[in-house]
């Protein structure tokens, strides 16, 4: 394709990655420029998946049919539309340069299509193995578009992903609740006594503290274990990792500083919490 045709597809990818931006690097200013425009079609082939999956007033079937045919498109089948057509512009061309795995998209549609049938989750690993395909798909691909292949430094990426996707489940538990669903493992909720007829009221109860206390600590252990990603690449990435992963952890702070009361207050970054942010990265202390 005539490469005026491919930027004008980055040049929309980047367009729908700053509409959209959420909890991890799309389109910030400390990614390093040559791959903000991979990253943005990434993100564009993402996004445009999970609103399938979330979008209101579709029923199941037309959702998993929409999801089916993005796999279909992902491996050059399938339908074609406006718009779509530029974001598997840009993205073909971002998986031939950089050699990046199909099976790693294929993992996220996975995982989206599990949000369409997948209501309640029984245990941790559970949860866990729906994180493996919904977020640690995309710090592989970051990787991978910077350069890297390692396992260590895949296997950390994938721990800090995964923390990165629960803290967003503890952030939004409200809204995943109004939409039927529920991340935080029956067994940490039975555990506690805690009762969904309190999430129906909008209340966070003493005993659904106490689950999600629980769940927290553990994400923050998925956390530690994962910081060494933040060392182990060079350059602004390095620096984008960092404040991804600090981000991150001051979400989960200032979730449990309000008692997770996320029916009152949803706990998000704030241009108040970027001098704290820069801070921390910049006394960043690598274990020696």
């Amino acid at each position: 394709m005539p490469s005026g045709d491919v930027r004008a597809a980055y040049a929309y990818c980047e367009r729908v990655a700053r509409e959209h931006y959420e909890n991890f690097p799309v389109a910030s200013w400390v990614l390093p420029p040559p791959m903000r425009s991979h990253i943005a079609a990434i993100y564009a082939f993402a996004r445009r998946a999970d609103d399938f999956a979330d979008e209101p007033g579709l029923e199941d079937a037309e959702r998993l049919r929409l999801l089916d045919d993005w796999g279909a498109r992902l491996d050059g089948r399938g339908s074609r539309a406006e718009g779509e057509d530029l974001i598997f512009c840009a993205l073909e061309n971002t998986i031939r340069t950089h050699n990046l795995p199909r099976s790693l998209f294929h993992d996220l549609l996975s995982a989206f299509r599990q949000d369409v049938v997948t209501q309640r989750y029984g245990k941790w690993a559970d949860v866990l193995d729906y994180c493996r395909r919904s977020a640690n798909p995309v710090g592989r691909l970051v990787l991978r578009v910077a350069g890297y292949d390692d396992p260590r430094l895949d296997a950390e990426s994938d721990a800090v992903c995964t923390a990165l996707q629960l803290t967003n489940f503890w952030q939004d538990l409200a809204i995943d609740w109004r939409r039927g669903r529920l991340y935080v493992p029956l067994e940490d909720r039975d555990r506690a006594w805690a009762r969904d007829s309190d999430l129906d009221a909008g209340r966070i109860t003493s005993e659904w503290q106490a689950a999600l206390r629980a769940v927290a600590e553990r994400t923050r252990e998925l956390f530690r274990a994962g910081r060494g990603v933040c060392d182990g690449v060079d350059g602004r990435l390095r620096w984008e990792l960092r404040l991804t992963w600090l981000g991150g952890l001051r979400i989960l702070e200032k979730a449990e500083a309000v008692g997770f009361d996320v029916f009152g207050h949803r706990p998000t970054l704030t241009a108040i919490d970027a001098p704290e942010l820069v801070w921390r990265a910049i006394r960043w202390k690598t274990p020696a």
